[in-house]
């Protein structure tokens, strides 16, 4: 199973443990809002809480390319305040697992 499909499955089925096993113990989030770094023990508490949420949900997800190196993904994200955004995520593997995960997004209409 691909690193996307095991996300995918993990989101899914609510199952944060099957996605935290996704990221490698150096893992690194960098926010594309601010550019603010986040650890895995951080990111893995903000995607827990976006889970536990109706209020956040992913919309068109897909798999751009996936590597041994790299994975780049899509998906449009609906956020509590009404808002939306188009977020492409930049994933960096190493040993398997996501070590480093960037972000850009476009506010939709």
């Amino acid at each position: 199973m691909s690193i996307y499909e095991a996300q995918e499955a993990s989101r899914e089925n609510n199952d944060m443990e099957a996605y935290a096993a996704t990221l490698h113990d150096d893992f690194e989030f960098i926010m594309h809002l601010d550019n603010s770094k986040m650890n895995k023990e951080q990111t893995m508490e903000m995607f827990t809480f976006m889970a536990s949420s109706d209020d956040f949900v992913t919309h068109e997800s897909r798999c751009l390319y996936e590597s041994d190196e790299a994975m780049v993904t899509h998906g449009v994200m609906s956020f509590p305040d009404g808002t939306r955004e188009a977020v492409l995520a930049f994933n960096q593997i190493k040993d398997g697992k996501v070590i480093r995960l960037e972000t850009g997004a476009t506010l939709l209409p």
